[in-house]
Parts: structure tokens; sequence; C-alpha cells
């Protein structure tokens, strides 16, 4: 075992969702690191400050590389605590299949999961069947290429996901829609890839954190995820929404730490 794991000090990696960047965990990361942990925030592909146009990337694959570059330089006596948040859920999961070994536990915060039994595109597949068009109020979908590219609108960003974003002048929505970039489900790439395994994904320690007042992700659709794709443990944060990283950071890092200490 590493010294430090001995200390009782963790890595940390955020991974972070669609249209988003290493900046929405701003306020998580200095309180994890207060207690003493080690923290990661990285960007995907065409994400935050990641160069890259989304319309050059052309596989979830590649929108996910820069996760799969960090997991690979992590040594080999050494675990991370992977905490993905929305489509995070996603590229977590390619990690915790290719790198199995290097994964103490995987974190599913208000995530999407995909589960072993289905093409990785399902979960997300079943996610835009149970979603009225209306429900995206001013998201903005085109073509591009193999894939369908999102971006955010003001509205969806405002009553969707950041809806209890704190303060009278909810900072943290301006933040938002100022730093958000298109992004894309990959779905069309992701319902061709084989289906992720009992061996590897299936056997990294999951641990899904739900958010009950999320409307981005209903209630109804995390529990869905859950008894789909099957969890060793599951977690609330109350009064969450969407952003518990935003409206409930101090809580996520509680929850986070004893998440961690389980799975050490």
């Amino acid at each position: 075992m590493s010294s430090e794991n001995c200390l009782g000090r963790k890595h940390y990696v955020l991974v972070h969702g669609a249209c988003h960047g290493a900046w929405c965990w701003y306020k998580l990361k200095p309180r994890l690191e207060s207690e003493g942990h080690k923290v990661t925030v990285l960007n995907h592909a065409a994400s935050g400050i990641n160069m890259k146009k989304i319309e050059d990337v052309g596989t979830f694959s590649e929108y996910t590389e820069p996760l799969l570059q960090l997991l690979d330089t992590i040594p080999s006596n050494e675990k991370v605590v992977l905490v993905s948040h929305s489509l995070g859920g996603m590229s977590i999961a390619i990690a915790m299949e290719k790198f199995q070994e290097k994964v103490a536990v995987g974190v599913f915060l208000a995530a999407f999961a995909p589960d072993v039994e289905h093409r990785p595109s399902y979960v997300l597949e079943k996610y835009n069947e149970r979603t009225p068009s209306e429900e995206w109020l001013d998201t903005e979908f085109c073509q591009c290429g193999n894939k369908t590219l999102m971006f955010f609108g003001p509205k969806f960003l405002s009553y969707k996901l950041y809806q209890l974003c704190p303060g009278p002048l909810r900072c943290d929505l301006e933040l938002a829609m100022t730093l958000a970039r298109p992004s894309s489900f990959f779905i069309e790439h992701l319902s061709k890839e084989k289906n992720f395994s009992k061996q590897r994904y299936g056997s990294v320690p999951r641990v899904y954190t739900v958010c009950p007042e999320d409307l981005g992700i209903p209630l109804n659709y995390q529990h869905w995820m859950i008894q789909n794709a099957g969890f060793n443990d599951v977690v609330e944060i109350n009064g969450a929404d969407h952003k518990p990283m935003v409206c409930k950071p101090q809580e996520l890092c509680d929850s986070l730490q004893q998440i961690a200490a389980k799975y050490q």
C-alpha cells in the first residue's frame, strides 16, 4: 500500500459533465484539498480550456482521452477516487473498464450510469425517450457529421440545472452561461461500442449519489438507473439540484470523504 493511502490521503479525480469544464468544481476542490487530499480536475476534449472544437471530436473515447491519459500516469500501486457528474458518468465507466485496477471507487453524482447488459448508449437513449422535447427549453441541437451537437441555453441552465444556485446574484449561473461550450452525448458512437464488462467495469465498487431536487436528470430517472445498473451503495445529498458542487459543496465534500474512507 502506498504512503498516500496509509496516511488517509486520497486522490480524487473530478470529471465534469456536458457543456461544462474543470471550472465547475471550483467550490469542491479547495474543500477537499483543505482536508489534506489530492484533487485533480481536468477538461475533456472541446471542454473548458481544452482547445479542441467539438466539431473535430469524432468519438466519445476521443472526448474522454484527457481522463484516460491521466489514469495511464497513475502508478500501479495507487488508486484514485473517480467522481463523475452528469455525462461524466459515461466517461468514468470507460476509465473503469480500461483501468479497473487503478480505481478505488467510482462515484456517480447525478450522473448517467451505464450497465453491463446493454450497449453503452442505452442509458442515454432511454433518457432521451423519457424527456419530451419541450423539457429541453432553449437547448440547441444540430447535426455535425456522425454526431448530434447540443448547447445548453440560458433558460435550460437556469431552470433545469442551476435552479437552486445560491445568492441573490446567482453568480454560479452567470459563470456557467459565460463558460459553457457545445457538447454531445455521442449516442451514435456509443451505440456501436461493446458492452461494459462485468469483469472490469462491473467489478469496481460504484456508489450513486442521488440529488433529489435535480430537474436535469429527474429523481425517478436516477432511481431507474440505480436499479438498472446496480450499485454497491446509494447516498443522498439532501436539497441538492443537478449541481450539488454549487448548491451543496460542503455536504458533497463530507459525503465524498465518507465514501472514499469506506472503499479505501
